[in-house]
């Protein structure tokens, strides 16, 4: 980007320059965003038609890698399309509308500006209804859909278009809203004006129609037709009174709503406990469009939280015939919203795909999160259990070892590879022999790894036995006790915490010698440092604990603490390393103090 040039002037030029390096730098940080956006907006005083052509391409830039990394902005959006409406004119600016609402449908405030833009730009009034009901099909049942449904009726009544209101009232009147009262007061007025075929359906009008003949077979035309526009008014009344306790019953969950739109910061648990109540409520309430339009919203404002969109897609998938949006879901999660630092969305979506027989694309999907995150222990699993249900056996130990032998897969996520691969060989294979056999001829490359060592020790722990069986398996359990002890580089900690199951075993399964080591063994494991003679050896250059003990009591005085003057002069704390050793936390009156920078 060094040779780059954005326009304006060479003042102008370096500024973006830097913003966009820190942009790059930091992706995900949407203050650096909004800096770099505001600085190309102010280029040459403003953009307009007569801008130069490398300030009108190098904003266009920045305003489409905005937006495709925060497509939710919807007032963005509507800066864009104004924008090149500046730039380009009007059908630059509905490009950018229309790439709008397809990234954000459930906007209320940009399909309203998308329509208000069209009623003074065009002059087709059935291309600008065509949008009003597209706009309405998205947006129409929001709770605060009030300024959406306002600019469609003000442009009927531009055109006088009464035939046109009063349908678009009858579908309002209908729908909870926080506004319902004032369009149904309008409603109620305007059906006293409109022919009767207008109010109500055909068949509903014939049946009230005879019946007040029936009632009074004498009357006069205009006589039913005034008892008519009665029984209709208080028809219209049970619709307002059905709205009224719709509405009623959602504003309690509206009410605490206090974010509707989208943000990067994060929401507190208020909310979301808000968001979970209120779409607990639309499932049982059970209108599947409703339902639908919450989670939509919900989305807007919980876009980064992986739990709404798995929620959706598992209630999506409830739903008959909708396979197709579920995939919709996952896909709009993992592209846009579900960082790939957490990959659980991924992997459901993987799941899903697998579910329908795709299997290759749940193979791709797990790959592609190994591309980003090499030597991701739970997707690497999940790959070759993957495998194994479509391949066999074989093919999920081929992943092990391909991942093992993987230069981009650290020495840990190797160490919990092996112990799965390990695992398949038990529980699948059947083969405890082939099992052990990798852990014994693994074990020496994975000495400081707590996964493998835990694994290694419940195998052994768990394999079956019998009266005639138990001393070979307790000279094994006991041979890896030795070694995690011994030879490990586990901290003192781990140690101590496996040691506990081997102390357990002892005591439930060992034979009549079992308690003399278990009581050895506690005093190793539990007893003051000055009794831990394998912690001492082990700590000792010449792995003997008598060197490790006179070392301590000629610099200290007495067992326990080192002390080493010279790191002492440099600030460094005493107790540090003997609280390390002892895989315990410093306590908070002898915690070091972290420098301060001025």
């Amino acid at each position: 980007m060094a040779d780059y040039s954005f326009g304006g002037s060479d003042e102008d030029n370096a500024e973006l320059k830097k913003l966009n390096a820190e942009v790059l730098e930091e992706p995900d940080s949407f203050e650096h965003w909004e800096k770099l956006v505001r600085a190309a907006e102010s280029l040459e005083g403003g953009l307009n038609r007569n801008s130069s052509p490398q300030s009108i391409v190098a904003t266009r830039d920045i305003y489409d890698r905005f937006l495709a990394k925060f497509p939710l902005l919807f007032g963005y959006w509507k800066k864009y399309a104004d924008l090149e409406f500046s730039i380009a004119g009007t059908e630059a600016a509905e490009l950018v509308y229309e790439r709008g609402v397809a990234s954000i449908t459930n906007s209320v405030d940009l399909w309203t500006n998308y329509c208000a833009f069209k009623v003074e730009t065009s002059h087709d009034s059935d291309v600008i209804r065509e949008l009003f009901e597209r706009g309405a099909s998205c947006v129409g049942l929001d709770f605060l859909a009030h300024p959406f449904w306002d600019k469609y009726l003000e442009f009927e009544e531009r055109l006088e278009a009464q035939d046109k209101i009063f349908p678009i009232l009858d579908r309002v009147v209908h729908i909870p809203m926080h506004q319902y009262a004032r369009y149904f007061e309008r409603y109620r007025h305007l059906a006293q004006v409109r022919p009767l075929h207008e109010l109500l359906p055909a068949d509903v009008l014939a049946q009230f129609r005879a019946e007040i003949v029936t009632e009074g077979p004498d009357r006069g035309e205009l006589e039913i037709e005034r008892e008519m526009r009665t029984r209709i008014d208080n028809f219209h009344l049970e619709i307002f009174a059905r709205t009224q306790t719709e509405t009623t019953k959602r504003w309690t969950y509206e009410s605490e709503v206090k974010r509707p739109y989208f943000h990067v910061t994060e929401l507190d648990e208020g909310q979301l406990v808000n968001w979970r109540k209120y779409l607990d409520f639309e499932e049982v309430e059970g209108d599947y469009n409703r339902i639908q339009f919450l989670y939509e919203r919900c989305l807007v404002t919980c876009a980064y939280y992986d739990e709404f969109w798995l929620r959706y897609a598992r209630w999506m998938l409830a739903q008959q015939g909708k396979e197709e949006e579920v995939r919709n879901i996952y896909q709009r999660a993992s592209m846009l919203y579900a960082p790939i630092s957490r990959p659980a969305v991924r992997l459901q979506y993987a799941y899903f795909e697998e579910s329908v027989s795709r299997v290759e694309l749940a193979k791709d999907i797990h790959q592609a999160i190994l591309v980003s995150l090499p030597g991701h222990i739970e997707t690497i699993v999940s790959l070759a259990n993957l495998s194994r249900r479509h391949g066999g056996l074989d093919a999920a130990i081929e992943v092990y070892k391909s991942q093992i032998d993987s230069m981009e897969c650290d020495l840990y996520a190797k160490a919990a590879l092996v112990a799965e691969w390990a695992r398949l060989l038990w529980k699948i294979k059947g083969s405890v022999d082939e099992a052990r056999q990798v852990f014994q001829k693994n074990q020496h490359w994975y000495l400081d790894s707590r996964a493998f060592w835990i694994n290694y020790l419940f195998f052994e722990l768990e394999q079956p036995t019998s009266v005639e069986t138990e001393a070979t398996q307790y000279k094994r359990i006991k041979q890896v006790h030795e070694d995690v002890r011994r030879k490990s580089h586990l901290p003192p900690l781990t140690i101590k915490d496996l040691s506990h199951y081997y102390m357990v075993y002892l005591q439930e399964r060992g034979g009549k010698d079992a308690i003399k080591e278990y009581m050895i063994l506690d005093r190793e494991i539990n007893g003051p440092f000055s009794v831990q003679a394998a912690m001492k050896a082990k700590l000792a250059e010449d792995g003997r604990e008598a060197s490790t003990q006179r070392r301590i009591m000629m610099e200290n005085g007495h067992p326990g603490v080192e002390v080493d003057e010279v790191a002492i002069r440099r600030g460094e704390n005493p107790y540090t390393k003997y609280y390390q050793q002892q895989g315990e936390q410093l306590p908070s009156d002898t915690q070091p103090q972290p420098l301060r920078y001025q």
